[in-house]
């Protein structure tokens, strides 16, 4: 027994062993490997615009030092990019920006706010330029900002407009005996139409044919202003698809030149006056936003404007990156509420809604806070359903042309297996002391008390959503009706019927911020720092994140996001304000 127990406690002494030589390898390597890392900025040098692996405008960080310690160093948001491109404008060691090959993850108002960006570091006189073997929509959208076009012989330009697909799933329900019992306010809130019709009713026609023009026009203003071509021309080219192919896309100066890639670097050289037979100085942005942010110069003043990121779906808990938790957006809106040197406080909204309960506890906190200091919205890609419940109190509201929003509406979805069970043979008995003791089951038909119960819940948010609206918005109750009823709107439709005040990005709503705190010279302090704990930290290393890439492996990228986008829907608790569809431009 004694000579097994040395045994186990040689084993244990040696994992801690192990683990503690693990750790200080990694401390170690931090103390003193951070300067080396990364690439150096030489003199006359170009930023190469690599964006894949940026997806939020805020990265996170964590309370807990460790966390942030052994989280990813390099890991930007695309608002770091943004503010990195700013100071590279009147940075005299960069030169210019070449966008090479950029296939990111960004939607279209980042894109745009990311375009505004490139516009005004143009404007210092220093160069953009793009090459890549294939431009998708989206990506020409981003592209066309640069002063010289560039594609493969052998590539193509995607430029034919944009389209919306769905699928309805009634018939199928009848035929499997699966039904999703759907309860809804509003006659727009499509989210829940695939299992009640088996084609597209009119309301969800007209609304989204207007989304997609809308988004379309804006798309084509940007593009017109730095091609110099006509925005009735780019229609005709989207039409009949007159860009497909490199030389037609030339004829249509969609591009400027059809050349390899060497051909590009050899023009950039140029550019710099560095002979072909030399490499030019690069640096990926990635690189130089982490060399901004760690170089950062500290303002005199003690005012700070608060920008507290909400990105991705509304859900109950602590929230990260992916998500809007409850737990750190109010401990976030309470911080910079109570912190005297935070002047007014900016809420970046990026999402397509989720919880109703979790959107108005958050509504709850912005109140609060807007009696103490100013509140200013700038929204993202979306704002939409519990998005915008979040964003419709605040002082000021910001979005893009492209910013998809409104969704004003409720709806509740649950899963039923009662026919598909009778189907194949299983009965379901239920005993009960009272006539509503049961909770709803998915193997019985939906009884009518737990329907017209549930219906009364759904009415009660919605006409709670209208009058948080209504209020925020200096608009009576009638007024929002008219324009909710889970309807889609883009931010240029927003600012004609009241949704919005202005159009801008972010740094339009921290500029206003000041302005309503009566600052001049201020700093930003991001929000939330998320409470996480070292389970969660462990999945970001290789042996504790392998599942997942196992599986990306096995099934495919996009197979991956769709199994993801299951446990999404799994995952949902309680009633619904979320927005009726997803969308993806390309």
């Amino acid at each position: 027994m004694k000579f097994l127990s040395n045994v186990i406690a040689t084993v244990v002494g040696l994992f801690v062993f192990l683990m503690l030589s693990f750790f200080g390898i990694i401390f170690i390597a931090a103390l003193f490997g951070g300067e080396t890392e990364g690439e150096s900025l030489k003199n006359n040098s170009v930023i190469e615009l690599n964006l894949e692996d940026v997806k939020f405008d805020y990265a996170g960080k964590y309370k807990d030092p460790w966390m942030s310690f052994f989280s990813e160093e390099k890991n930007i948001g695309l608002s770091d990019v943004i503010n990195a491109i700013d100071v590279a404008s009147i940075d005299d060691n960069i030169k210019g920006i070449s966008i090479l090959n950029n296939n990111s993850q960004l939607g279209m108002a980042q894109s745009k706010d990311l375009r505004n960006a490139l516009e005004n570091f143009k404007k210092s006189g220093k160069f953009v330029m793009a090459y890549a073997n294939s431009y998708s929509q989206k990506e020409y959208y981003l592209n066309s900002v640069a002063n010289s076009i560039y594609l493969n012989p052998v590539g193509e330009l995607d430029f034919k407009g944009l389209s919306s697909e769905i699928m309805f799933f009634k018939d199928l329900q009848e035929k499997t005996g699966v039904k999703m019992e759907v309860l809804r306010h509003g006659k727009y809130k499509s989210a829940v139409e695939p299992f009640l019709e088996d084609k597209m009713s009119e309301a969800n026609r007209e609304q989204t044919t207007a989304l997609l023009q809308s988004i379309w026009n804006s798309v084509c203003i940007e593009i017109s202003k730095s091609r110099k071509i006509s925005t009735t021309k780019l229609n005709e080219i989207a039409n009949g698809l007159l860009a497909r192919t490199p030389e037609m896309a030339k004829n249509q100066k969609l591009i400027d030149h059809i050349a390899y890639e060497d051909v590009y670097h050899n023009d950039i050289k140029k550019a710099l006056k560095v002979s072909t037979d030399k490499d030019y100085n690069k640096i990926s942005i990635s690189d130089y936003t982490n060399k901004m942010i760690s170089t950062s110069i500290v303002s005199e003043s003690d005012d700070k404007i608060a920008i507290i990121f909400a990105q991705g779906e509304i859900q109950s808990g602590e929230g990260d990156v992916n998500t809007i938790g409850e737990g750190s957006m109010r401990r976030s809106l309470q911080e910079a509420r109570k912190d005297k040197k935070v002047k007014a406080i900016v809420l970046r909204i990026d999402s397509p809604g989720g919880n109703a309960l979790t959107s108005d506890l958050i509504w709850r906190e912005i109140e609060l806070t807007k009696k103490v200091k100013p509140v200013v919205v700038s929204m993202g890609n979306y704002a939409a359903s519990g998005g915008y419940y979040m964003a419709c109190n605040a002082n000021t509201i910001f979005a893009q042309n492209n910013t998809i929003t409104g969704s004003i509406g409720v709806f509740g979805i649950l899963p039923n297996f009662s026919q598909l069970t009778k189907k194949i043979g299983i009965n379901i008995e239920q005993v009960k002391t009272h006539e509503n003791a049961a909770d709803y089951s998915p193997f019985v038909p939906m009884n009518e008390n737990f329907k017209v119960v549930t219906l009364e819940g759904i009415e009660h948010i919605y006409k709670t959503f209208v009058s948080h609206v209504a209020e925020g918005r200096k608009m009576n109750f009638a007024a929002v009706d008219s324009i909710a009823q889970g309807r889609v709107w883009s931010g240029s439709e927003a600012l004609k019927i009241g949704l919005v005040d202005k159009i801008g990005g972010l740094n339009a709503a921290i500029v206003e911020a000041a302005r309503l705190s009566k600052t001049t010279n201020y700093t930003t302090k991001n929000y939330p720092e998320y409470e996480k704990d070292f389970d969660e930290l462990f999945a970001q290393f290789p042996f504790g994140s392998s599942k997942q890439n196992i599986i990306k492996e096995e099934i495919g990228i996009e197979n991956y996001e769709l199994l993801q986008q299951i446990k999404k829907i799994q995952s949902r608790k309680g009633i619904q304000a979320m927005m009726p569809f997803e969308i993806s431009i390309y």
